[in-house]
């Protein structure tokens, strides 16, 4: 089954962090990577860049509807995922405890289905 675990952080988490602290947390999100990679279940892994970088698009009655970011009342932003291979929801979930981002952020696990019915 894949899963799909995301790293759903504070807005303004990153730009509060010291270079020393962005360089830790980057170092523990790559050994995390690594564990993941040696246990073959990792798909695909991405960071995410902020909402200043982002667009939020709706379509109504075929008029696309672009708002760009960042956006006002955004609280949290997916700073990232981690797309996993396992079992179970169980063991999805407890890949996410073991993520170092879960001491500063939560992560969002989802089991991915089929976009059809």
């Amino acid at each position: 089954m894949a899963y799909l675990l995301l790293v759903v952080e504070p807005v303004e988490q990153r730009g509060r962090r010291t270079q020393e602290e962005g360089r830790e947390a980057y170092r523990q999100m790559a050994e995390f990577v690594d564990t993941l990679k040696a246990r073959g279940v990792l798909r695909a892994v991405e960071s995410l860049t902020s909402l200043k970088d982002a667009s939020r698009v709706t379509s109504a009655n075929g008029d696309a509807r672009v708002i760009d970011g960042p956006f006002a009342e955004a609280k949290e932003m997916i700073g990232g995922f981690f797309l996993i291979d396992c079992e179970t929801h169980e063991d999805a979930v407890a890949f996410a405890a073991q993520c170092p981002a879960a001491k500063w952020c939560t992560i969002e696990v989802r089991k991915v289905g089929p976009c059809y019915s």
